[in-house]
């Protein structure tokens, strides 16, 4: 027989962690894919990542 997990509700501290600094913009960027060359503009580009919210940002270099 397997292990019987508890499942129980996520304090409000929980939930929100780290995600209320995102929402006030205090992202915490991370760079995921580096000097990626855009076609249309004729530059190159850095592609940023929030680490807490997941939310994606472009940056011409």
């Amino acid at each position: 027989m397997g292990k019987v997990v508890q499942f129980k509700k996520q304090s409000i501290s929980e939930k929100y962690k780290g995600n209320t600094l995102c929402r006030s913009g205090f992202h915490k960027w991370q760079i995921v894919k580096e000097n990626r060359f855009d076609v249309k503009q004729g530059k190159l580009l850095s592609v940023y990542q929030c680490k807490r919210c997941q939310k994606v940002k472009n940056k011409y270099v």
